[in-house]
C-alpha cells in the first residue's frame, strides 16, 4: 500500500501549473486583445510596457503544465494530440507571432503598424485557441481504450466556439484590470470605462455556460446535483467577486479590480475542475487510469520539487522588481 498518493500530488501540480498559466499569461494576452481598441499610439505603448517585463516568464507555466501532463499522465497525450492538434498548433503559432511582435515593434519605424497587428492578432488567436481547447475537454472525446477515434475537427462546435468567446472576454477583463493597476492618466481612464463593459460580458458568458454545460453533458448535471451543498458555493463565489469588482471600479480602486478579476477566474477554474472530476479525458478516462507508473511519478517528483520553488521564486522576484507604474517612454529591452 502506498504511503503517499503520488497521482493526487501530480494532479495538484498539474492543476496549479495550468491555473498559473491561465492567470499570468491571461492578462498579457488580454492586453493584446484590447490593443486594436486603444485610443492612440501612446496608449498602445503604455499597455505594452505594462506586460513587457513579465510576458515571457509567464509562459514558463505553460511549459511546466505541459511537462507535468506528459510526465505524470502520458496516456492523455495519445488522445489529446490527435484530437486537438489543430487547436494546439494555432495556440503556439499565436504565441510565437506575438513574441516576435514584442521584439520588433519598439525597434520598427515604417513597419510598426504591421507589428501592432501581429501583437493583437497573435494574442487573439492564442486566447481563442485556448478557449476552443477548454470547450473540447468539457464536451468530451470519442475514444476506444486509449485511442482517439473522433475527427480532426470535433473540437469545433457551437459550444467550443462560445467557450472561446468567453475566454477571450475573460482575458480582456484581466488585461483591462492589469492595465488599470499599471497605467495612469488618459490610458487608465479609458480602461476604467472599458472594464465594466467587459465585466458585463464575462458575467453573461458565465451564466450561459453554467446553463449550457449541464445540458451538454448529463453526467455533469448529475455530479453537481449529487454534490450539494459542497460545490454550489463556487458559482455564488463568482457572483460575489463580480459584484466586488464592479464596486471597486466604481470607487476608482487600482489594485482591487485585478484581484477580484483574479477571484472570478479562481472560482470558475475550481468549478470547471469539479465538473470534470475525476476524468482527465471525459467521459471515459480518469486521472488514475491515465497515470504513469508510481516509480516514474516518484522519480519525476523529486526533480520538480527542486524546480517548482525556483519558478515560483523568480516569478515573484520579477513582479517585485517591475512593480509600480509604466509610461510610454519606458521601452522593452
Amino acid at each position: 500500500m502506498e504511503l503517499i498518493d503520488l497521482t493526487a500530488i501530480w494532479v495538484g501540480i498539474l492543476g496549479v501549473g495550468v491555473f498559473m498559466y491561465i492567470l499570468l499569461d491571461g492578462f498579457d494576452l488580454g492586453v493584446g486583445i484590447l490593443y486594436p481598441f486603444t485610443p492612440d499610439e501612446r496608449a498602445r505603448d503604455e499597455i505594452m510596457n505594462a506586460v513587457a517585463p513579465v510576458w515571457d516568464g509567464n509562459e514558463t507555466w505553460l511549459v511546466l503544465g505541459g511537462t507535468a501532463l506528459l510526465a505524470a499522465f502520458p496516456a492523455v497525450y495519445s488522445i489529446y494530440l490527435p484530437a486537438l492538434y489543430i487547436g494546439v498548433f494555432l495556440m503556439l503559432a499565436g504565441l510565437i507571432f506575438r513574441g516576435v511582435a514584442f521584439e520588433f515593434r519598439f525597434k520598427a519605424t515604417r513597419s510598426r503598424r504591421f507589428w501592432n497587428y501581429a501583437f493583437s492578432g497573435g494574442s487573439l488567436v492564442a486566447a481563442a485557441a485556448q478557449g476552443f481547447l477548454v470547450g473540447a475537454v468539457v464536451q468530451g472525446f470519442e475514444v476506444e481504450g486509449f485511442t482517439y477515434t473522433g475527427g480532426a475537427f470535433d473540437w469545433l462546435t457551437p459550444f467550443t466556439t462560445f467557450t472561446a468567446f468567453a475566454l477571450v472576454s475573460g482575458y480582456a477583463l484581466l488585461g483591462a484590470t492589469w492595465g488599470i493597476l499599471k497605467t495612469t492618466g488618459e490610458t487608465q481612464q479609458w480602461l476604467y470605462r472599458l472594464a465594466p463593459r467587459l465585466l458585463a460580458v464575462v458575467v453573461l458568458c458565465l451564466l450561459v455556460l453554467s446553463l449550457w454545460t449541464p445540458l451538454l453533458q448529463e453526467r455533469i448535471l448529475e455530479h453537481w446535483l449529487s454534490s450539494w451543498p459542497v460545490l454550489w458555493p463556487l458559482p455564488a463565489l463568482s457572483a460575489v467577486f463580480a459584484l466586488l469588482l464592479w464596486r471597486a471600479l466604481r470607487r476608482g480602486a487600482e489594485f482591487w479590480p485585478f484581484a477580484f478579476a483574479f477571484g472570478i477566474f479562481i472560482a470558475t477554474y475550481l468549478g470547471l475542475l469539479s465538473s470534470l472530476w475525476p476524468y482527465v479525458v471525459p467521459p471515459e478516462i480518469t486521472f488514475r487510469e491515465a497515470a504513469s507508473a508510481p516509480e516514474t511519478q516518484l522519480f519525476l517528483l523529486l526533480g520538480i520539487l527542486f524546480l517548482l520553488p525556483v519558478v515560483i521564486g523568480y516569478t515573484a522576484w520579477t513582479y517585485w522588481i517591475f512593480r509600480g507604474k509604466v509610461d510610454a517612454t519606458m521601452g522593452y529591452h
